[in-house]
């Protein structure tokens, strides 16, 4: 109904205040004691309590038709209470002028212990949805009401007088006698096994849900409610270890304070965060180290107690010696005990690991090939979309196992790391949580790099099959350019010219014709061959050149009109080198000329550790790129085929930078 959408929120407001009431009475109760000890721990309390009610707030305002949101406030009440009532008998001995005496207070609180364990036991039947698992477990929550109820009462049946110093204060309900105080006791007796299976039914409620559930979600969420109710058997845990080494319960109280910070911080991270962290791990790290504390905390004690018997109680021997024998005993099992963990409460994390490790077995047998790891992986991690993405080497791209590209951008991916260099991603579909992944990437980094040199192994070979071609292509134009050159232009010159000459050796005797006109004609027609060729010679190597890089970039870079600042190295380079670095520089500065508008032009050529460094910088328009067909495009090939590499750099709107990188020797 629309009136009743926000009532747990409304409820969980309502108990907050009281929640903050009942605190003020206790720290105010404790401050009445006299005592900075009881002071204290009620402050404790109260602190306590506070965190489970501002977490409930913050869910009731995220959550408002949730009824884990009013729950979760009215867990805050149970450390105030517990810390309050134990200093109101203090309050009342000190300042009995101010504290009043209630005889209902008096005589129902040695029962309402019983009613601490309400609000979390509802926590459990009604999280993460608000709702039962069922209908038939709403005789579990009468049961939680009605036995607290009972048992309370019968309590208060008692006729034992109350401890100082309430000893003079009357049973509010009267007492019972003989018959029917025994009838009273057994009856109270035996509600304490009925809340112990009302309790175990509660945690069974959360096994059910668990089960039942598809939404992985909310599954989840469970588990994050499991992962804070682990606090309660660590809370046990403390205890053996105080009566084992303090010979008292004083640990207690810390297991206390962390199961009533973890169990409500818990249940507001799996309502409102979910996904901040890998629970199952963190589930999984807890059991297991809570188990090899156990072991530990058993063996310490049966080594104490056995040496204790032979060597006496208070031995600082039989300490040690116990302590020596469990670390022995412990320490190689604790690996094998994650695993067992692992595979029961962590399963993707085992199968991911033993994924990984398997197709590196079948790998180094030649029965799989390291390609697979995606496949193998979207298995073991029961996520269809999960991606293994590979950085080729020199590049910030990625690509599939087939060199397609791939790209990771918001889907939030997980490096891949060796050495200290980023050779890849994982980039999860949606099942995989981070932290796993986090270790996952570290345990496939060589599988990665394997293929991922790989496939930079076939793409060189790709580049180099269509570099060749290309250089193929462009010698047969180029041929095909000087065929027609030179038929067009010194052959026919040439020709004409020998056509010329035998007309005038035939006219030689009658005289008819100027021989000294037809060899004036022929030098001239024999000059203007030669530049022609001389041209058609430049175009394949210029004649500059014999003078040195330097001389031929100078001699070149004032044909052009626009400033070219020049830094040139002097040294004498082998000739092939010389010659392909003067066609990377001459392109570079024609394209800056005739497309990129520039204002200067800046020419650089340097020579280090048997490179030489070809920098060709302006400050045009930008947005040059390495299309099919263009001058630049050829000359990656030129530079590819010297064993070099060219690269472009050409942001738009700011000037662009054409680098390459020849082997010059040492």
């Amino acid at each position: 109904m629309p009136g009743t959408r926000h009532l747990p929120r409304r409820i969980a407001y309502a108990t907050a205040l009281l929640t903050l009431l009942l605190a003020g009475t206790a720290v105010t109760l404790a401050a009445l004691s006299g005592s900075g000890y009881a002071l204290w721990y009620v402050s404790v309390g109260v602190l306590l309590g506070l965190v489970s009610v501002a977490l409930g707030l913050v869910v009731a305002g995220r959550r408002p038709d949730n009824a884990v949101a009013p729950l979760l406030v009215l867990v805050g009440l149970i450390p105030i209470w517990m810390t309050g009532s134990d200093s109101y008998g203090a309050a009342v001995a000190h300042r009995p002028d101010l504290v009043p005496v209630s005889a209902l207070v008096v005589t129902l609180q040695p029962g309402t212990w019983m009613f601490l364990y309400v609000p979390p036991a509802l926590l459990a039947l009604l999280f993460p949805t608000g709702r039962l698992p069922g209908r038939r477990w709403r005789w579990v929550v009468a049961g939680l009401v009605v036995v607290p109820v009972a048992f309370t009462v019968l309590a208060a049946l008692d006729p034992t007088p109350f401890p100082a110093p309430f000893a003079h204060v009357p049973h509010a309900f009267g007492t019972v006698h003989g018959t029917a105080f025994r009838i009273a006791q057994v009856a109270a007796i035996a509600l304490l096994p009925v809340l112990l299976g009302l309790l175990a039914a509660t945690a069974a409620a959360m096994v059910v849900r668990y089960r039942r559930e598809p939404d992985e979600v909310r599954r989840a969420q469970v588990k994050w409610f499991a992962l804070g109710a682990l606090f309660v058997p660590g809370t046990l845990l403390l205890c053996w270890c105080s009566y084992l080494f303090l010979d008292g319960p004083d640990l207690v109280l810390v297991g206390l304070a962390a199961t009533f910070l973890a169990v409500p911080t818990a249940t507001a991270i799996a309502i409102l965060r979910h996904d901040l962290y890998d629970v199952d791990r963190a589930i999984s790290a807890t059991v297991t180290y809570g188990i090899v504390t156990a072991g530990l905390l058993g063996f310490y004690t049966a080594a104490t107690l056995l040496g204790g018997l032979a060597l006496g109680r208070r031995s600082a021997v039989t300490a040690a010696v116990a302590t020596a024998l469990c670390a022995a005993a412990l320490a190689p099992l604790r690996t094998r005990l994650q695993r067992r963990v692992d595979r029961r409460l962590y399963p993707r994390r085992q199968a991911a690991l033993a994924t990984v490790e398997d197709l590196g077995r079948r790998t180094h047998a030649g029965t799989a090939r390291p390609e697979q790891l995606e496949a193998a992986l979207r298995v073991a991690l029961r996520d269809p979309q999960l991606r293994v993405g590979y950085r080729l080497p020199g590049t910030t791209t990625y690509v599939d196992a087939a060199g397609a590209p791939l790209e990771p951008a918001g889907r939030r991916p997980v490096p891949v790391r060796l050495g200290g260099e980023e050779i890849g991603v994982l980039v999860p579909g949606g099942a995989a949580s981070r932290e796993l992944l986090r270790e996952v990437a570290g345990v496939c980094a060589l599988p990665v790099e394997v293929v991922r040199l790989r496939a930079e192994l076939r793409q060189a070979l790709r580049e180099v099959e269509s570099s060749r071609a290309r250089l193929l292509h462009v010698g047969y134009s180029e041929r095909r350019r000087l065929e027609r050159d030179l038929h067009d232009g010194a052959q026919q010159r040439l020709v004409s010219l020998g056509m010329a000459l035998r007309l005038a050796q035939r006219h030689l005797g009658d005289g008819s014709v100027d021989v000294d006109g037809v060899l004036d004609q022929a030098v001239a027609e024999l000059g203007t061959a030669v530049a022609e060729l001389r041209q058609i010679a430049h175009g394949l190597r210029p004649s500059s050149l014999d003078d040195g890089l330097a001389h031929a970039l100078t001699t070149m870079v004032g044909t052009v009109p626009v400033p070219v600042t020049l830094d040139v190295c002097p040294d004498r380079l082998p000739d092939e080198v010389a010659t392909t670095a003067y066609y990377v520089a001459s392109e570079a500065v024609v394209n800056a000329v005739k497309h990129a508008d520039a204002a200067t032009i800046g020419l650089r050529v340097a020579r280090v550790d048997g490179r030489l460094t070809v920098q060709i910088r302006d400050d045009g328009r930008g947005g040059a790129r390495l299309l099919p067909g263009a001058g630049l495009a050829g000359l990656v090939d030129r530079v590819a085929a010297a064993g070099g590499g060219l690269r472009l750099t050409s942001p738009l709107g700011h000037g662009t930078l054409v680098e390459a990188e020849l082997p010059c020797g040492s």
